[in-house]
């Protein structure tokens, strides 16, 4: 006799409250205006040079106070969600070739910092910029690689969809430079999705949110340096983090189907040849 049949088991409910993607959006919408509405009010004028951050005052009110704020923005966020177990570790693996990913941003960061830049400035400009670049590796990957991430997984999107909303969104957040950068802010959109992927391909192969941080932060640093100071001279280094940038999309346009580990495609078969074993 053959015992009943019992009901599959059910996946367990994702923990927190539920944030739907059209809510995410309007999240990051808060997110830009602590961003670009405390910049403007409380930021100083850049001068008609070619510096971005031409002294320390202009680091820290421009960039340090308002990043720093809107980092406290969306640590509240996951608080009152109850996310920070998830938004931390997300365990999902890759194959091994992924890990060339945050491997090569990190060497090729290192090598594009504009050293020689940063010796002539003071010291409470480059701690400064140091600072200002950690807390926007740390706020950005927090909000998108961290919630957005979240609120497309918990949508039930599959992992290549959450992937790509979740930069997609990253990028559109850029094209809000526009007010002050003008058109080459829709590039930049662009080109910032690329790395907005690549930053989850980071967490996916960290399995936690500090690594993505950590590439973020350090890969904004090396560009950022070659545009501080009165008068900035930009490295030949610069072209390192373009190149790699380039490969890294040839990279995973020819190797996107095999970001996911082989088992889990061996998972769907075992089912099939069961059965096929059993009959």
């Amino acid at each position: 006799m053959s015992a009943p049949l019992s009901p599959a088991p059910s996946s367990p409910l994702p923990a927190g409250r539920r944030l739907t993607w059209p809510w995410f959006l309007v999240v990051v919408v808060a997110y830009l205006a602590i961003l670009q509405g405390l910049g403007a009010l409380i930021g100083v004028d850049r001068g008609d040079g070619n510096s971005q951050f031409p002294t320390t005052e202009s680091v820290v009110r421009n960039g340090v106070i308002p990043i720093g704020l809107s980092v406290l923005f969306g640590a509240a966020v996951v608080t009152w969600l109850g996310w920070w177990r998830e938004v931390l570790h997300y365990q999902v693996p890759v194959r091994r070739w992924v890990r060339f990913v945050p491997v090569s941003m990190l060497v090729v960061a290192v090598l594009a910092v504009n050293y020689p830049n940063l010796a002539d400035q003071p010291l409470s400009l480059v701690l400064a910029l140091v600072a200002m670049t950690a807390l926007v590796g740390i706020g950005e990957e927090l909000m998108f690689r961290g919630i957005g991430v979240q609120v497309f997984k918990r949508a039930g999107y599959s992992e290549g969809k959450v992937a790509l909303w979740s930069s997609v969104v990253f990028g559109i957040v850029h094209v809000s430079n526009a007010f002050g950068e003008g058109a080459q802010a829709i590039l930049q959109a662009v080109i910032v999705s690329t790395s907005g992927y690549f930053f989850y391909l980071c967490l996916r192969v960290g399995g936690v949110l500090l690594l993505p941080m950590l590439v973020h932060g350090l890969w904004d640093f090396s560009l950022v340096s070659n545009t501080v100071g009165p008068d900035p001279k930009t490295s030949p280094g610069m072209i390192l983090p373009i190149l790699l940038q380039i490969a890294l999309i040839v990279l995973v346009v020819v190797k996107r189907r095999t970001i996911e580990p082989a088992a889990q495609a061996g998972t769907t078969a075992a089912p099939a040849a069961k059965h096929a074993a059993g009959s």
